[in-house]
């Protein structure tokens, strides 16, 4: 049986992929490659975004904008643990910034890492005990899906409970909205969200970082 490998050899090797530029699923990315994730050998709680944003891809640092903020006070910690790699470990969907559409919005996560990377990364850190997916491409990939069934955030993360009594593609998994000031409406919206499912994420949070 061969050993799974090392989180720390396998993030510099994603860092220096440069695949969806050289033989990209359809037209190249737009942007310079600059994949930004942190794997771990120890840590528990793993952040599955969709992309990086453009002030992630400008800092190198993911979740470095007012939407990492936000997810920070809900999962009840500061910066220093939120990038502390021994506790923490960020795999988005695509690793780079994608660009823009035409309407100023960010496109969405290249293809290409799923495909080559995602498997490996996750084997790669078999203690990890809890995925947060965060927005429907994450939450698309980490939670098995009948098939035949279409699915939406709100009625995905409103599914939490029982999303999270099984078991994910890797882990079991606790769905989020974005984390963007775009989803206020839908916070107000859904006020269970605030006071059902972010005491629980809390609560976890800090079970697994402690």
């Amino acid at each position: 049986m061969s050993e799974a490998p090392d989180p720390a050899a396998l993030g510099k090797t994603i860092r220096a992929c440069r695949i969806c530029r050289d033989d990209p699923l359809g037209a190249p990315l737009p942007v310079p490659p600059n994949p930004i994730l942190t794997l771990s050998s120890t840590a528990r709680l793993c952040i599955a975004g969709q992309a990086p944003g453009n002030l992630a891809d400008k800092a190198g640092r993911p979740f470095s904008d007012p939407s990492g903020v936000r997810l920070r006070d809900w999962m009840g910690v500061g910066p220093e643990t939120f990038y502390d790699a021994s506790r923490v470990c960020v795999v988005p969907m695509g690793f780079c910034f994608p660009g823009y559409d035409k309407a100023g919005y960010d496109l969405p996560p290249r293809r290409e890492c799923r495909a080559r990377w995602h498997d490996e990364v996750f084997a790669a850190m078999p203690q990890v005990e809890l995925v947060l997916a965060i927005g429907l491409y994450a939450q698309d990939w980490h939670i098995p899906r009948v098939a035949g069934q279409r699915r939406s955030v709100t009625g995905t993360v409103a599914d939490w409970r029982a999303i999270l009594e099984g078991r994910g593609r890797h882990a079991p998994v606790l769905p989020l909205p974005h984390p963007s000031w775009r989803n206020n409406a839908w916070i107000k919206r859904n006020p269970w969200f605030s006071e059902e499912l972010l005491p629980e994420l809390k609560k976890r949070v800090a079970t697994l970082v402690r």
